[in-house]
């Protein structure tokens, strides 16, 4: 290994992706036991590496030399071999003080709260307390180590910051912490990047919360390792661009609306432009099922072909890059609605009644009249939830180009 990743578990790490567009060098993620740790860092062959969980302390006693951040922090994320003697830094610091600067929010004289006592912890504990708040205290379950449990953190918490793992792919759904009790939060952040919406932050935003995930953390502090390893300088501008690449490859775009609106043709020609994987949600519950749906409907229910359906759509939710055709009921559960929201942005397909067609293979609008009555249902809570509204009235290359220009 030139340069790379090292952790016990790396099955979910962007890192490879965020440094291929950063410099013309391999990066190898590698995932290394504890017992082999320290074989690996006595040969010393590498030139440069990032280290994550739960190695960031370990490393530390075979540095040679460490910055203030790494003996403030007490934890190191890169290490640079300079002609056989390793040095270390935290490059993490740098991508979460960029996080909170990119959302504009002053932690001056702030009470805040840390969630989790890890390395990545110790890293928000120096960033919060460089950036001024008033008060810094961590949350764990146990409430060891100067840390107070989650049923004892006091209300009064105007930012949170989430380093534990809670939350993750595959886990998706999970959350550390319900935040409808903290009345002054006035910001969250979560450096969990897969998905790029945790729970967390997902509560947080329908709360009119400030939050983001922990993207833009980890392309700062892989951009900031990189200039270490080359000992270079990128620009603001790179930054961005490496971000908004990122984002872009990595967010599925979710077409919703009425049936026969034009979801699945355009989003087959959409997916070929942007050399994507297409998914219709339909199709998938059909392979599920073993019938079409009408047939399904018709013996076991809507209940539970729609119980189908969430099952389906948690699953592709979790998947990332895809362009995704949901059925016309999709967004009739709030579930369904955030699941697809954590990797995804939803683009409303907005096409007149005039214009939809009743069809005897969609169960709920096969008439006209029944057509209707599930679009005056359902227009509102497509605007709801939607993303970005397309005007879908017409031709499909213009709704196709129009989608392009929102999301592109």
């Amino acid at each position: 290994m030139l340069y790379g990743l090292i952790g016990e578990k790396l099955g979910h790490s962007f890192s490879k992706k965020v440094h291929a567009l950063l410099g013309d060098y391999p990066y190898d993620p590698t995932e290394i036991k504890k017992d082999d740790l320290k074989s690996f860092l006595t040969n010393r062959e590498f030139k440069g590496i990032n280290v994550t969980a739960p190695y960031k302390q370990d490393v530390i006693p075979f540095l040679d030399f460490v910055s203030e951040e790494v003996k403030e922090i007490g934890a190191c994320n890169t290490i640079v071999n300079k002609g056989g003697k390793l040095f270390g830094y935290n490059t993490d610091a740098y991508g979460l003080e960029m996080l909170i600067r990119k959302n504009g929010v002053s932690i001056q004289g702030r009470r805040c709260a840390i969630l989790g006592t890890g390395g990545t912890s110790k890293t928000a504990f120096y960033v919060l307390k460089k950036l001024g708040a008033s008060s810094v205290i961590k949350v764990s379950r146990t409430g060891k180590d100067g840390a107070v449990t989650y049923q004892t953190m006091p209300n009064d918490i105007e930012v949170i910051v989430n380093t534990t793992p809670c939350g993750t792919f595959p886990n998706n759904d999970e959350s550390p912490i319900d935040l409808t009790r903290f009345k002054s939060l006035a910001a969250c952040f979560d450096v969990v990047y897969n998905p790029l919406r945790t729970a967390l932050v997902s509560q947080a935003k329908s709360l009119g919360i400030k939050a983001e995930g922990g993207l833009y953390m980890l392309v700062g502090q892989a951009i900031k390792a990189s200039e270490y390893f080359l000992d270079t300088k990128y620009s603001d501008e790179t930054f961005e661009k490496v971000f908004n690449v990122i984002f872009d490859k990595t967010q599925n775009v979710v077409l919703i609306g009425m049936p026969t609106s034009g979801k699945t043709t355009i989003g087959k020609k959409l997916a070929k432009t942007m050399d994507r994987e297409f998914t219709d949600v339909d199709d998938c519950i059909e392979k599920t099922i073993g019938m079409n749906i009408p047939a399904y409907f018709e013996k076991f229910g809507e209940k539970q072909f729609r119980d189908i359906e969430e099952q389906i759509i948690a699953e592709l939710s979790k998947k990332s890059g895809l362009v995704l055709a949901t059925g016309g009921g999709s967004i009739l559960r709030e579930a369904n609605v955030r699941r697809l929201k954590q990797n995804g942005v939803l683009c409303f397909l907005d096409r007149s009644l005039d214009k939809l067609q009743a069809s005897s293979s969609r169960p709920l609008s096969s008439d006209k009249e029944t057509l209707k009555k599930r679009y005056d249902e359902r227009y509102s809570l497509y605007k709801a939830v939607a993303d970005v509204v397309i005007d879908g009235n017409g031709t499909i290359e213009e709704a196709l180009n129009k989608v392009k220009e929102k999301i592109l």
